[in-house]
């Protein structure tokens, strides 16, 4: 007993000098949010632990509840009426208008659901600061780094090249009976597009070179999820005493070691051309990495510097692309009349030719992009846009008139839901690509589809994203016919830095006939 009144008192102790600062604003803004969010609803909270001690443990029963909460706190709608096949647009409440906080430990989170408490905190010039939590681990900033966007690399023959690899890859299963999982070929794919588009190397990883990166990636992510769903992890002694925190840096490890091999190799090669800055002011192509060597040049840069900026790029430029591709096949698998549209429409472009697909033939793939478009509305590859506000934040809230969020506090939009807005979709749970016909788009409010985030930091890779999926898909699905299992786990998909499928993609693949 004596010992572990001891061992209360250090960790007390511990707790107070390692984070006296961040205690006292942690105190002052939980004080503000009691006073201006006691008038919405969320779910129970007890004090300094929040509602952490309801957090299921198992990843999917934790989407589940996460789902469950926000059709309950954010949308109001009455889960006792509410089932998997229902329309839940007639169980949506009049004046919830999406905000729901939630208590993570003593740390609170306004989550934002609806377009209407969405607008005033992306479209602020102010509020645009990413919590703390994208800084500290890994500097995974899904939207970052806009001002050294390369904006000229002739990237296309690279997404014609990639995409081609990748049906070959996939040919293989042909006519099988059983399953597979094609998502780890998707995202070996995306891997290699943005190395060579990016980067200006190529890691081969299609055909067997490199995966490991692809593996510690996914580790990272599941390791940074738990983190922060889990405020006990964030004590150092717990974070390293049970595992994860040697875990998550041996991984960092296997990612940043990659990072500097295509870093060095990328230097070597600059070093045996014979005008390298001349061929990348007019040649084929801007890499983004050779923008950042020649900013080192100019002692702009370090090359820690540089490392983390291509860690943050090629994280964020292949595993949203990855997510979004393998949901769209899994959709498209489920749905044979949606994937029969498709069909007639790369019949319709290409007969019954092999060739390789031009700009013009991806500008006439309107239906594939709708497809896109809509996998992206189900399952948008950034579950969560994180912002701490650098100022108070108003939102009218039709109940409650006035609603102030004060500054300090970290907001988490959540395109999931606002994507899902009964009042918008009429079956919101469903894929149906025609939700993006010009005339549907028309009628709705642009805030209820933010997959690529919107205001001042929108991603502004979507268009890069969109042609990428464009290219690969085409391939995929001119040359087969792709069912999917259908699953209940495969239709639940885990919200982590990146929303990833549960238990991956299964597919069965059949060689089409002309």
């Amino acid at each position: 007993m004596f010992v572990l009144l001891i061992l209360s008192l250090a960790l007390i102790a511990y707790i107070f000098f390692e984070f006296k600062k961040e205690l006292i604003e942690l105190y002052q803004l939980n004080r503000k949010c009691v006073v201006n969010l006691k008038k919405l609803e969320g779910p129970p909270h007890l004090p300094i632990i929040g509602s952490a001690h309801l957090f299921k443990w198992n990843n999917l029963e934790f989407t589940q509840q996460l789902e469950e909460w926000g059709r309950t706190y954010l949308f109001g709608v009455d889960p006792s009426k509410y089932s998997d096949k229902d329309d839940n647009g007639a169980h949506f409440k009049e004046g919830h208008i999406g905000i729901m906080p939630v208590w993570i430990g003593p740390v609170p989170v306004v989550f934002l659901g609806t377009h209407e408490s969405i607008r005033p905190v992306l479209e602020s010039t102010v509020n645009i600061s990413k919590p703390a939590q994208y800084n500290k681990n890994y500097g995974m900033d899904r939207f970052g780094a806009s001002d050294k966007h390369p904006r000229k690399m002739n990237y296309y023959p690279i997404f014609v090249t990639q995409g081609e690899i990748l049906t070959d890859m996939l040919e293989k299963h042909c006519g099988e009976e059983d399953f597979f999982d094609c998502f780890g070929y998707v995202k070996r794919c995306a891997l290699d597009i943005i190395c060579e588009t990016a980067m200006g190397t190529q890691v081969n990883a299609q055909i067997g070179e490199n995966n490991t990166y692809v593996k510690a990636v996914e580790r990272v992510s599941e390791i940074i999820w738990d983190h922060e769903r889990f405020p006990w992890y964030w004590l150092k002694p717990i974070w390293y005493l049970s595992g994860m925190g040697h875990e998550f840096h041996r991984n960092v490890k296997l990612t940043t070691d990659f990072t500097r091999t295509v870093i060095a190799e990328r230097k070597a090669a600059l070093k045996e051309m014979d005008d390298p800055l001349n061929d990348v002011k007019n040649g084929s192509k801007m890499a983004f990495l050779d923008l950042m060597l020649k900013m080192q040049e100019e002692n702009q840069l370090t090359d820690e510097d540089i490392r983390e900026e291509v860690d943050t790029f090629m994280f964020e430029g292949h595993d949203t692309t990855a997510s979004s591709m393998g949901f769209t096949m899994m959709w498209l698998g489920l749905f044979p009349e949606c994937q029969k549209k498709l069909h007639e429409e790369l019949d319709s472009v290409f007969g019954d030719s092999d060739r390789p697909p031009t700009m013009d033939d991806i500008k006439k793939l309107v239906y594939l992009e709708k497809c896109i478009k809509e996998a992206l509305r189900l399952f948008p590859s950034v579950p969560i846009i994180a912002r701490r506000l650098s100022e108070d934040c108003f939102i009218d809230h039709p109940r409650h008139g006035k609603i102030c969020l004060p500054s300090g506090l970290t907001v988490a939009v959540a395109p999931l839901a606002t994507s899902r807005d009964p009042r918008y979709y009429e079956k919101p749970d469903e894929f149906n690509p025609e939700h993006f016909n010009a005339d549907q788009v028309s009628k709705r409010d642009p805030y209820t589809y933010i997959p690529f985030s919107a205001g001042s930091r929108n991603c502004i890779g979507q268009k890069f994203a969109i042609t990428e999926e464009k290219v690969v898909l085409s391939w995929v699905f001119r040359r087969f016919s792709v069912e999917s299992e259908n699953s209940y786990e495969n239709l639940r998909p885990v919200p982590e830095l990146i929303l990833r499928p549960s238990n991956g993609i299964k597919i069965k693949i059949k060689k089409r006939e002309f």
